[in-house]
């Protein structure tokens, strides 16, 4: 089924592919060549400048590659960090880019080993200190393969990516408060393990669900409350009532999801998180009408009441 993340904004480099516009920069144009082995970039090659790349000549590196234009003095990024990354994208034999982040005004987020975005960026970001600039080469098979991702990349087609590296942020494996009894038998009983591993979530038999949106502290942290403005980096497991069957689980899955709360399109999942303090677990029952309604998703049938357990590791 569609993975619940997949209900907020898309990541760029998950499916889109249009073409942003260059915001320009003040550095001086360089002759347009290779260098390194990567092609060059011929305008805006400071960290934290919008640039612009050279086509790549002759024929492209079959092997990921990997080249610090230059390096940062923070942190080195390890699997299971949300790094925040500025970026721009072009095909090898391209002269435009076909995405990119300049500009924007907010970085993108990835979640370094997770296997959210294409392999490439997986293997070429893990390592690499914050505050660098890299320029990523990525052959094929470690980028959108054969089938490509129309109408920007055909298939077959050699990714290069300028990075700029602005923030890395190492993510707890678990949630860590003070346990808050769960004394009402009539809702589901959540596991209070902190390792890491699946959480339980045991949904009571020949019970009726609630009419209304439970939000509940299983784990109660003492980080700051969650904003509506926040992006909060979550890990859950989320179940239907009727069946007591799991629809997804990032603990299973050992990733997280980053999830902007104002982009967040289930009502009670937005509600059950605003408020709630960071480095908790809780327990989100979400009625019908504050979920999907009477659409089925996937395997989710219409109708359907939605339990979770969710773990607020961190803010964005």
């Amino acid at each position: 089924m569609r993975r619940l993340a997949g209900l907020l904004v898309v990541p760029l480099l998950l499916l889109s592919t249009a073409a942003c516009g260059d915001s320009g920069s003040d550095s001086a144009d360089t002759k347009a060549e290779m260098k390194n082995g990567v092609p060059a970039i011929t305008k805006g090659a400071k960290f934290g400048e919008t640039p612009t790349l050279a086509k790549g000549e002759g024929q492209p590196p079959k092997e990921l590659k990997v080249e610090t234009i230059s390096e940062g003095t923070g942190p080195a990024l390890k699997k299971g960090d949300v790094a925040q990354v500025n970026y721009l994208g072009q095909v090898w034999d391209g002269t435009e880019p076909f995405d990119q982040s300049f500009g924007k005004g907010k970085p993108f987020e990835v979640t370094i080993g997770a296997g959210a975005v294409i392999k490439g960026w997986d293997q070429g970001l893990e390592g690499r200190k914050v505050g660098s600039r890299l320029e990523l080469v990525i052959p094929p098979d470690l980028g959108y393969g054969e089938k490509g991702s129309p109408p920007k990349i055909k298939g077959g087609a050699t990714l290069v990516f300028v990075v700029d590296i602005v923030k890395g942020t190492s993510i707890p494996a678990s949630a860590a408060g003070k346990e808050v009894p769960q004394g009402d038998k009539a809702l589901p009983q959540i596991g209070t393990n902190t390792d890491g591993k699946e959480v339980s979530v045991a949904v009571p038999k020949d019970a009726e669900p609630p009419a209304k949106l439970v939000s509940n502290y299983v784990l109660e942290g003492d980080g700051p409350a969650v904003k509506d403005s926040d992006s909060v980096v979550v890990k859950f497991h989320g179940k239907t009532w009727k069946d007591d069957k799991t629809f997804e689980s990032t603990y299973a899955l050992d990733q997280t999801v980053t999830w902007p709360i104002g982009d967040i399109s289930v009502k009670g999942l937005k509600e059950g998180l605003v408020g709630k303090k960071v480095g908790s677990r809780i327990l989100l029952v979400i009625p019908p009408d504050q979920g999907f309604g009477d659409k089925q998703q996937g395997t989710i049938p219409a109708n359907s009441t939605l339990v979770f357990s969710l773990d607020i590791l961190t803010v964005m």
